[in-house]
């Protein structure tokens, strides 16, 4: 440990070979070693000895909406990183779309770095749009460091946005796969969407059946079909239907190159619970019955799902009103998605180390960060969230860091509460209350030599580069 400047200690260290106890020894920012608990402490060192607490690697979300600038009223930066520190996220990827202009060419995603720039509490990387006329951007937006590309298959609720049909999949998916880019897709069909009951009033049971399981199925089954003969690089987005993992797990099999999602809302809620009337619990796809809830839980465990994002999707307390017809869609999850995660996980046997699988290491492999992020090991960034796993807490919505005090968990009785989160070494929150922005803007990192596993999610090796586009 010669050289650290930090030593942060615990009895239970989640480790990729395990939880353990440790002694985690940090210089300039970067893990430098992972060793015995009772290591000495070098000369110089600042020893943070947290007991038994649990240290976690810090969790990175690929999958949130921070709406800045345009409807930074919805959601800003400086809003939804000090909610994503409070929850033990170190890094978060910004979809594209919300914010006004969405980030779909290079000039528009240098307009939503010079918002972010200053005012980020946590790391924060940038997805860029596919639409059906930006075909010509995409691959400037992929040089200019985008992790991505997200698109949908119906409807986005944005007019900017708009959804790409069955022709405009194809032509995205042989341009980006022509730079071996990532699509992520939000994939419901428009045809079996617009075949179903629509939503009416505060009824929540009229709501989920104008968002039907097959909707998703269907989509599924599509998307995998283009992935197929493209040989591009896809992610599934918020799977929310058990219905489409079959198909999945075939494709996956097969070797389509395939990675899933899932989010806390779909894991930890089920619509028997939501009352009528609670746009809170609003989202799309929707939150299904508890029988649905089962097969997402065994796809995780299994493999077939990869990875948790909060889909953190804000807008103002007048948007979430009673009628589920009108309403805007989106579950704000930032702060609270691993105590929830947690706290279903821990009651059907799963362990600190699935969680920090599902919602760390898989997805910074995701996003391609996975040398800098995702895991307590030599050569990562220093970012750490420390949980006390056995702790409780009920979600009082004024006490949340986003911008909205709305949220689908209030009044719930949470376990484990993040006591402190670290980033690249510094303390950036202790016990709810963040410190000055100390963020950096991410940017896709370049990739390794040699072929990728097709069944893994797309990897990169470089170190986060910080530059503008």
């Amino acid at each position: 440990m010669t050289g650290a400047d930090l030593v942060l200690r615990s009895t239970r260290v989640v480790t990729p070979d395990g939880t353990r106890a440790a002694s985690v020894a940090v210089t300039g920012g970067t893990i430098s070693a992972v060793l015995a608990h009772d290591a000495p402490v070098p000369r110089g060192a600042r020893l943070e000895d947290v007991g038994d607490l649990a240290v976690l690697p810090g969790l990175v979300d690929t999958h949130v909406h921070v709406n800045e600038p345009g409807r930074t009223e919805w959601e800003g930066f400086r809003t939804a990183t000090r909610a994503a520190a409070a929850g033990g996220i170190t890094t978060l990827v910004d979809m594209p779309l919300n914010s006004l202009p969405p980030t779909t060419t290079v000039r528009h995603l240098r307009t939503k770095r010079t918002a972010a720039a200053g005012a980020v509490h946590v790391d924060v990387g940038f997805w860029g749009g596919a639409l059906p006329d930006n075909a010509a951007d995409l691959r400037p937006l992929h040089e200019a460091g985008v992790f991505g590309f997200k698109s949908f298959l119906s409807p986005s609720g944005v007019d900017e946005f708009p959804h790409l049909d069955r022709a405009g999949l194809d032509r995205t998916m042989a341009r980006i796969a022509a730079f071996d880019g990532l699509l992520i897709v939000h994939a419901e069909d428009p045809c079996r969407l617009a075949a179903a009951p629509r939503p009416d009033g505060p009824s929540y049971a009229r709501f989920l059946a104008s968002r039907p399981r097959e909707a998703e199925a269907a989509a599924v089954a599509a998307l995998i079909d283009a992935a197929r003969r493209h040989g591009t690089r896809v992610h599934l987005l918020h799977l929310s239907s058990g219905d489409a993992l079959p198909p999945i797990a075939r494709a996956r099999a097969e070797g389509v190159r395939l990675t899933v999602e899932t989010c806390p809302h779909y894991l930890t809620l089920t619509a028997e619970e939501v009352p009528d009337g609670a746009a809170e619990f609003k989202c799309c796809p929707p939150i299904r019955e508890a029988a649905n809830r089962e097969p997402l839980w065994r796809a995780l465990a299994d493999g077939t799902i990869d990875c948790v994002v909060t889909d953190h999707s804000p807008a103002t307390a007048d948007l979430k009103t009673g009628d589920f017809a009108t309403a805007w869609g989106g579950v704000s999850g930032l702060q609270l998605s691993l105590s929830a995660v947690w706290t279903e996980a821990r009651r059907r046997g799963h362990t600190l180390d699935d969680v920090v699988r599902w919602m760390s290491a898989h997805t910074a492999r995701l996003a391609g960060l996975d040398a800098r992020k995702g895991a307590i090991a030599p050569g990562r960034d220093a970012d750490f969230a420390v949980l006390d796993p056995d702790g409780t807490f009920t979600v009082d919505p004024a006490r949340l860091h986003h911008r909205n005090p709305v949220t689908a968990y209030a009044g719930r009785t949470l376990s484990g509460v993040v006591r402190s989160t670290w980033l690249r070494g510094r303390r950036v929150m202790a016990d709810g209350v963040p410190g000055a922005p100390r963020g950096r803007l991410l940017t896709r990192p370049l990739p390794r030599r040699g072929p990728a596993d097709r069944r893994d999610p797309p990897r990169g090796a470089a170190r986060p580069s910080e530059r503008s586009p």
